[in-house]
């Protein structure tokens, strides 16, 4: 019997493991499997292969049962995931129901998933901006959280090297607070947004409307095609999955890529309940999953281990890696992990209209928009909050559908809209702190539906969030009103933190192992061989969108892991 085990425990091993197979995880995979190593990804849903595993991408509204509408009896049965703006008939099959999955709300908090392979790659907004050496240096200079191990210097090459290959848009800028990055065609401007950038930069200094940068193939390089990817065709239903491969997903991208170096397994339906830790060895020796089908558990094992589970569910699998050497969960002898979460403050929007331009419309779609990037307190602190805010802005022509008459009556009417004036909008991408009281537990009685204790989080806003809020508001009026704008509206929609769908934190990196759970290398201090590089990592938010940071922050420590690893250090 004893030969058996050898020999089923041979059958497991590996030379990495990869948890999760979303953005970070799917770049662990390609970097990994790329170096030479034997590796296993294990994901905890489905499978869902490029192009033959999205059945709406190409249905037309009449197609949809409800007019890809969500049914009543769904909105009711899912109050969180229904409040996502990304879901509704054509993308209900790739995220996560309010049932399923259970977690704890210890305070309000909408948590939005996407359980199968290629995770939340499928549906993200692909919007992808560098951090700059006034966001890393930022908690160093505030004092609201730890230093930072790394600045820009150590991981701009890898920003490079991940937008090459993902393939990202946008436009040589020129900003210190926006460091430009690899990047195809940006994609074009409409005339009363580039009116509204004119008028910005004739009346502020430290203010920039820029084209947003976004995971989008405008003009394919060499590389794409040899991912089998094509040009984006701006159809903007890129949340059902892209045939065309059009954007950067693990699906059309990464795991494709690893899977052609014949060194990855990928296994689906494998919930990871904990690391195990050979308290001998002292060191992490393999996973223990739960098959989501037969609710057997099983083990794997390998020599180093990427944690790429998203950041809420990355903490929570730390936390349920319990030994005698690591009572209160995995490397954390610092006590911080699960502490000091945060996300990004996507409450407030202003809305407006302008009656110029009335001679000019807009043609055609575009999956993507101006940006504002960060101005407050970037050289030093001039308000009453600490920190500041991005924001979007758009602007399109109204229109309004004559839907009398019939036959060719009505076919003219639909076709010959009647035009109004130009609407604009913007929402604000506001930083939050990472404070001791954000924290992520496990709870202590109730079990999810495989029997691993639920996560429960207690997340909220602060005074600072909505002091920030107030200064986006009137900064962005008085904007409105120089560029011309009338009817000028501010809202607030003092949702329940989570519709960011930016979570970070938990896990951070930090200099100092008595503060933070990571090194510079995203390495555990006190596990060499475990890696957490999904937002997890995250040691502060800034105001970017943070799926960039965590793939060139994943290649770089895949690259590290590997070294180390030829050289006996993991």
């Amino acid at each position: 019997m004893s030969y058996l085990n050898i020999d089923a425990q041979a059958q497991n091993t590996y030379d990495a493991i990869v948890i999760g197979s979303g953005i970070s995880g799917g770049w662990a995979a390609k970097e990994l499997t790329g170096k030479g190593l034997r590796t296993l990804v294990l994901e905890r849903g489905r499978d869902v292969r490029h192009v033959t595993d999205y059945p709406t991408t190409n249905k037309q509204p009449w197609e949809f049962e409800h007019r890809n509408q969500l049914k009543q009896e769904v909105r009711e049965a899912n109050p969180i995931i229904s409040k996502c703006y990304a879901f509704y008939e054509g993308t209900e099959q790739f995220f996560v129901k309010d049932a399923e999955h259970p977690y704890v709300q210890d305070k309000p908090f909408d948590w939005i998933r996407g359980y199968q392979v290629g995770g939340k790659s499928l549906m993200w907004a692909r919007q992808t901006q560098r951090w700059s050496d006034f966001d890393f240096e930022g908690p160093a200079r505030d004092g609201f959280a730890v230093d930072w191990p790394i600045r820009y210097a150590d991981i701009a090459p890898w920003y490079s090297y991940v937008e090459r290959f993902a393939g990202i848009t946008g436009n040589k800028d020129g900003l210190a607070t926006l460091p430009d990055g690899e990047f195809l065609p940006p994609h074009e401007w409409n005339c009363v947004e580039k009116h509204f950038q004119q008028k910005v930069a004739a009346k502020y200094k430290d203010r920039h409307v820029i084209m947003g940068r976004a995971a989008h193939l405008t003009q394919p390089q060499p590389i794409h095609f040899q991912q089998g990817r094509a040009q984006c065709q701006h159809r903007t239903i890129c949340e059902r999955g892209c045939p065309f491969g059009g954007y950067f997903s693990s699906n059309s991208s990464t795991i494709p890529w690893a899977a052609k170096t014949g060194k990855m397994t990928l296994r689906p339906h494998s919930v990871v309940h904990s690391i195990i830790y050979d308290e001998k060895k002292g060191r992490a020796t393999g996973v223990r999953i739960i098959d989501a089908n037969t609710k057997q558990m099983q083990e794997f094992y390998a020599r180093i281990i990427f944690l790429n589970a998203a950041a809420l569910n990355s903490n929570l699998v730390l936390l349920n890696s319990t030994s005698h050497r690591f009572p209160n969960g995995l490397g954390n002898d610092s006590g911080v992990l699960g502490k000091y979460a945060a996300f990004h403050n996507y409450r407030a929007g202003i809305s407006g209209e302008y009656d110029g331009n009335l001679d000019s419309t807009t043609d055609g779609r575009r999956p993507n928009s101006p940006y504002i990037p960060r101005f407050r307190n970037v050289l030093k602190q001039e308000t009453n909050f600490l920190r500041g805010y991005a924001s979007g802005f758009s602007a399109g022509r109204m229109s309004r559908s004559d839907q009398s008459g019939v036959g060719a009556d009505l076919k003219e009417n639909l076709l010959n809209p009647k035009l109004g004036g130009w609407y604009v909008g913007s929402h604000m991408m506001g930083e939050t702190i990472p404070k001791e009281s954000n924290y992520l537990a496990l709870d202590p009685s109730l079990k999810d539906p495989f029997g691993i204790p639920q996560l429960k989080i207690s997340i909220a806003y602060d005074d600072n969030d909505d002091k920030m809020v107030k200064d986006y508001q009137e900064q962005l009026t008085e904007m409105f009103t120089e560029a011309g704008f009338k009817n000028i509206r501010v809202r607030d929609s003092h949702a329940a933190p989570g519709l960011d769908i930016h979570e970070m934190g938990g896990v951070r990196m930090g200099k100092d192992p008595k503060t933070s759970m990571l090194n510079k290398w995203n390495q555990l201090h006190a596990v060499k061989n475990v890696f957490v590089t999904d937002g997890a990592c995250m040691t502060s938010t800034s105001t970017q969108n943070p799926s960039l940071t965590y793939m060139a922050l994943t290649a770089r420590a895949a690259d590290y892991a590997v070294k180390a690893m030829k050289k006996g250090l993991v």
